[in-house]
Order: structure tokens, then C-alpha cells, then sequence
């Protein structure tokens, strides 16, 4: 017996690009790592500081290189009027609406819960729970670039 008859083979051609969705869901789901990550810094009292490539043109000899400098990452998260730490999704500067009209926040019990409902967004956003509201804001932010 062929090792290759233990397989399911199919005839299937890889995706020249990623469809829209997919390409959102993958961007949101990048960003909340990053929050993530930055969260779960912040509890264990260290920094998260990631670095991104740059090119930089050196002064003295006229050439470029690229180096790697700290990627700047603002929280997500805030404390409101009422004291308690508030949690907003971010897409590019705009703030995703989370549901009804205006809900804009999900409200944390304690600063504590911050790891786990970034967790739960993350599995929102995988499982295409907030697609219609992507949708909305990326036409937003496409709308404002093209002014």
C-alpha cells in the first residue's frame, strides 16, 4: 500500500489574493495581538516593544539601509468617567460600533478581565461576528483617504 492512498488529494489552485473579508478579519486579528501582547505586558510589569523595519537614508555616505526601529503601539483601552476600564476596537483612527448604535466600549468589572475579553474580541472578529461592522468603517476610512 502507497503511502499517497492514506491522503485525500483533491485538484485545487491557491488564491491569487485574499477576498476583502478575509483580508480585514486578518488585519483587526493582527492588531489585537498586538493588544494582547501589550496587555499581558502591561500586567507583568514589562514593556512590549516591537520593531518594525524602516529604511533611513545614512547622512555621510548617501546610501540606504533599513534598521529596525520600536513600532509605537496606543492602547486600546481607557479608563471612563465611571472609573471602570473601558475596551474600544480600532480600525486604523475609527472606532468600531460593537453592536446597537453608539456602543462603541465594552465595559471591564475589573482591570484584570482586560486579557480575557481582548481574547474574546479576537474570537469575535475570527469568527466573523463583526464583518458587517469592518465593512462599514473600512468604507469610511477608503472614503476619507480619497478627500
Amino acid at each position: 500500500m502507497s503511502a499517497l492512498s492514506n491522503l485525500k488529494l483533491i485538484a485545487a489552485k491557491k488564491p491569487k489574493q485574499l477576498s476583502p473579508v478575509a483580508a480585514r478579519r486578518g488585519k483587526m486579528v493582527k492588531r489585537l495581538h498586538e493588544q494582547l501582547e501589550l496587555a499581558k505586558a502591561k500586567q507583568a510589569g514589562t514593556v512590549y516593544a516591537p520593531t518594525q523595519p524602516r529604511t533611513v537614508k545614512d547622512e555621510e555616505t548617501g546610501e540606504t539601509k533599513t534598521v529596525q526601529v520600536p513600532k509605537r503601539i496606543k492602547e486600546w483601552w481607557f479608563v471612563a468617567d465611571n472609573g471602570k476600564t473601558c475596551v474600544s476596537l480600532r480600525y486604523g483612527a475609527k472606532v468600531i460600533s460593537l453592536g446597537a448604535k453608539g456602543v462603541t466600549a465594552v465595559e471591564l468589572a475589573t482591570a484584570a478581565d482586560l486579557v480575557p475579553v481582548l481574547e474574546t474580541l479576537r474570537q469575535a472578529v475570527l469568527g466573523g461576528e463583526l464583518d458587517a461592522q469592518l465593512e462599514a468603517v473600512s468604507g469610511a476610512v477608503k472614503a476619507g483617504l480619497k478627500k
